[in-house]
């Protein structure tokens, strides 16, 4: 990011507290800041304090007579190689979504030739509200990235997605934006065309882990977080596909734009696929369980009478599998995924090959790497045609040239 510019927007919430550190970081990342605080965002900061961060003026009034002398709003808007809203509220979402401009940020978002990423922040009513999730799939139609938002409490007291993303996932995802190019296309402003790689397609994303219940407390699973899977639904619905995610147990917020059925074993898993398909494209992400107990009983199993010695095993239905070698209604492209701790390239290309599926992401989760819960992975593409090396990045990043991939195929 060294030498890059960002032009920072500023939003109204207690979240526009986070907006000074992710200036600070962005900072000595050595990206030159320039910012614009909205007047609600000036209720929580001010403009000094901006500007002490940054090293440069912070733009607040869009009428201000020597901020268009100096520079004016267009070339503001055009200036840096990236815009970034944090906190991005309900209101300036709804407003570029809509063709809004009546302040400075809106009019400069409206004016930008440059990317946008977004970062919401707001209740979780409000975010979850049917009109912001419509203004949030408007923007990404329209070409604009975003980051978050993240579950947890909020300030409100109340709980669910809703908060701004920790500004070191910001910062990721602004180096991710920033490694790619960053101009917006005239005619992704102007076309009115249904728009996105994969419009018109449907896509069938599995992510997540499988839980295997032995008694009313015990089940057997695995450490998978869904991440990659969620991201990877997210970066197809940003492409103007209609995306229906089937999900394990986590903890993460349906993405926006996508229809999430969520299932806790591989046996509702499978069901909810076959009624899913048919589709365009398969991406396969979930660590599905391999095996299940062979009894599931309605009470605890008690270790006093030796209950827990020895636990028999049934093989789960093989989802990829299935999918892959379906002979009425296969996806025209299915991608599995294969999670190994040694020779990872040799394994994941066997399997391949038995599941019969097109293409397979291979990522090492071996002690040591954070595949498995992280943020980022390494991965390497597996296909008749070789192999290609995904280097170490932000599984965001990963999701979005996967889908890039797919859209190629599909599109």
């Amino acid at each position: 990011m060294q030498g890059k510019s960002v032009l920072l927007i500023i939003g109204g919430g207690i979240a526009a507290f986070k907006a000074l550190l992710l200036a600070r970081l962005l900072g000595q990342a050595g990206v030159k800041v320039t910012s614009i605080l909205t007047r609600g965002g000036s209720e929580f900061i001010t403009p000094l304090s901006v500007a002490g961060l940054t090293k440069q003026k912070c733009y607040t009034d869009l009428f201000d007579l020597t901020d268009e002398a100096e520079m004016g709003h267009i070339e503001l808007s055009r200036a840096a190689d990236l815009v970034v809203c944090a906190p991005a509220t309900a209101d300036l979402l709804g407003k570029v979504a809509n063709g809004l401009a009546d302040d400075l940020a809106s009019t400069v978002l409206l004016a930008t030739d440059k990317k946008v990423l977004f970062a919401p922040a707001m209740n979780v009513r409000m975010w979850t509200h049917p009109s912001v999730q419509r203004n949030v799939r408007q923007l990404k139609e329209d070409g604009a990235l975003f980051v978050g938002p993240t579950e947890g409490e909020m300030a409100c007291g109340e709980f669910g997605p809703g908060r701004l993303s920790d500004p070191e996932n910001i910062v990721r995802a602004i180096n991710d934006a920033l490694s790619r190019d960053t101009t917006l296309p005239v005619a992704a402003a102007s076309s009115l065309a249904p728009s996105g790689a994969m419009a018109g397609k449907h896509v069938l994303v599995t992510a997540g882990p499988t839980k295997e219940p032995l008694d009313p407390v015990r089940y057997i699973a695995n450490r998978s977080s869904g991440k990659q899977g969620y991201a990877i639904a997210e970066a197809c619905a940003g492409m103007g596909a209609r995306v229906t995610l089937v999900s394990g147990p986590t903890h993460l917020p349906s993405p926006v734009g996508v229809d999430t059925i969520r299932v806790e074993t591989a046996r509702q898993m499978m069901t909810a696929c076959e009624e899913a398909l048919p589709a365009d494209a398969a991406i396969m992400c979930a660590a599905v369980s391999d095996y299940r107990p062979d009894i599931e009983t309605e009470h605890k199993i008690k270790k006093e009478r030796g209950g827990l010695t020895a636990i028999g095993l049934a093989e789960n239905p093989d989802i990829l599998r299935t999918v892959a070698q379906l002979e009425l209604g296969r996806p025209k492209l299915v991608v599995g995924f294969a999670a190994e701790t040694d020779d990872v390239v040799s394994h994941a290309e066997v399997k391949r090959r038995r599941k019969g599926c097109d293409w397979i992401v291979a990522n090492d989760v071996s002690p040591g790497t954070e595949a498995m819960g992280g943020d980022n992975n390494s991965v390497i593409l597996l296909s008749d045609d070789g192999e290609e090396v995904w280097d170490h990045m932000p599984k965001a990043a990963v999701a979005r040239r996967l889908a890039e991939r797919v859209a190629e195929v599909i599109g």
